[in-house]
C-alpha cells in the first residue's frame, strides 16, 4: 500500500515537472524576426529554430515573412518586429537621422562579377567596353565599392562599360543567354553559376582590402533598434548568440544542411553543395572591432563616390552603428 502511495505520487511528480516544463516553454518570450520571404537569412533562422537554440538562450524565434526590403524596414521601425537584416550603409543613415538602429554582422559573401571562365574577361580592366549586368541598382554598394577601386588606376568603370541594372535572376539569365559579358550579382545567384563555366574576376572584398580593410567585411547584418536592445538585453545577447552557435552548426554539420536542401532551392546536388560551401566561408571571422573599423574605411570610400543620396547627412559612418554589445560581449 505504502508503495503503491509513493509510486502515486512520483507519477504525479512527473506530469506536474512535465507540465511545468511546457509552461515554462510557452511562456519564453518572443523575438520577432523579420526576414525577406525566400531570403538565405531564412536558413540561419530556421536552424535556430530546428537546434532549439533560442529556447536554449530564452526565447521564442518567431519568423515573419515579408515580401519585400523595404517592408521589413517599416515594420522595424513600427515595432512589428523586433529583428531584420539590411547593411551598415542603412543602419548609418538611420543613425544620422536620428533613428537608433544598431548592426550585427551576419554574412561577409558579397557581389562579385562573374564572366565566363574561358572568356577573355580575366580582370577589372577586361571590363573596359563590355556590357556588365549590375544586380541591386546604380547605388549598389558592390558596383561602388568596384567602382572606387577602379578609379585607384585611373579607370572610370561606369564610364568604361556599359552597366546594365536589373534583378539578380533576370541578369543571370542573360549572361547565360550570351546577352551579358559579366555580370555582378549576389552570392548565391553566384554559387549557381560557378557549376555552370562561369568564374568570379573580382569580388567586392578584393576591392574592400584594396581600400585599406585588413579582413572581410559584412555584406548584411541583423538590424534591431538600440532602445529595444537596452530595454531587453537578455533577449538582444540571446538572440546574438543564439545565430553565432547556428552558424558553428551550419559550418559543421552536413546533417543540419540536409534539413535546409529544399528551402535553398538548389537545382542538383552540385548547386547544393556549391550553396553551402560558400555559405560557409562567408562566416564573418574577424573580431567585432576589427570589422567595424574595416567598415568604416570601406564607408568613407563610398561616401566619396555615392554622395549624399547614398549615404544621407552622414559623411562617416554614424558612431553605434555597430552594436556594442558585441564588444562587450554582454
Amino acid at each position: 500500500m505504502i508503495a503503491r502511495v509513493f509510486g502515486t505520487a512520483a507519477i504525479v511528480a512527473s506530469l506536474l515537472g512535465a507540465a511545468a516544463a511546457v509552461a515554462q516553454e510557452q511562456d519564453l518570450p518572443i523575438v520577432r524576426l523579420g526576414l525577406l520571404q525566400y531570403g538565405t537569412v531564412n536558413w540561419e533562422a530556421k536552424t535556430i529554430v530546428d537546434e532549439g537554440l533560442d529556447e536554449k538562450y530564452g526565447f521564442e524565434l518567431e519568423i515573419v515573412p515579408f515580401a519585400g526590403g523595404d517592408a521589413t524596414k517599416v515594420a522595424l521601425m513600427a515595432g512589428n518586429v523586433d529583428v531584420t537584416t539590411d547593411d551598415w550603409l542603412m543602419v548609418s543613415r538611420q543613425r544620422a537621422m536620428g533613428d537608433p538602429l544598431v548592426f550585427i554582422p551576419y554574412s561577409t559573401s558579397i557581389g562579385a562579377v562573374m564572366a565566363p571562365c574561358e572568356g577573355d574577361i580575366q580582370s577589372l580592366e577586361d571590363l573596359e567596353g563590355k556590357t556588365i549586368g549590375v544586380a541591386g541598382g546604380p547605388l549598389d554598394k558592390s558596383w561602388l565599392m568596384l567602382r572606387g577601386m577602379a578609379s585607384e588606376s585611373g579607370m572610370d568603370l561606369a564610364a568604361a562599360t556599359t552597366p546594365v541594372f536589373g534583378a539578380p535572376p533576370l541578369l543571370t539569365e542573360k549572361l547565360r543567354q550570351g546577352e551579358l559579358d559579366a555580370v555582378l550579382n549576389y552570392w548565391h545567384y553566384n554559387a549557381r553559376l560557378e557549376t555552370e563555366g562561369y568564374c568570379e574576376v573580382i569580388s567586392a572584398q578584393e576591392a574592400a582590402r584594396s581600400f585599406g580593410a585588413e579582413g572581410a567585411v559584412s555584406a548584411v547584418g541583423y538590424v534591431m533598434n538600440e532602445e529595444w536592445a537596452e530595454e531587453n538585453p537578455d533577449l538582444a545577447r540571446g538572440f546574438v548568440d543564439a545565430s553565432r552557435d547556428a552558424k558553428e552548426v551550419l559550418a559543421e554539420s552536413d546533417e543540419a544542411w540536409e534539413r535546409l536542401r529544399e528551402m535553398t532551392g538548389a537545382e542538383n546536388e552540385e548547386v547544393f553543395q556549391m550553396l553551402k560551401q560558400r555559405f560557409r566561408e562567408g562566416i564573418p571571422t574577424s573580431t567585432p572591432t576589427q570589422e567595424r573599423d574595416d567598415t568604416a574605411i570601406v564607408y568613407n570610400e563610398l561616401a566619396k563616390i555615392g554622395g549624399e543620396q547614398l549615404v544621407g547627412p552622414a559623411t562617416e559612418m554614424a558612431p553605434g552603428t555597430f552594436w556594442s554589445g558585441l564588444e562587450s560581449g554582454s
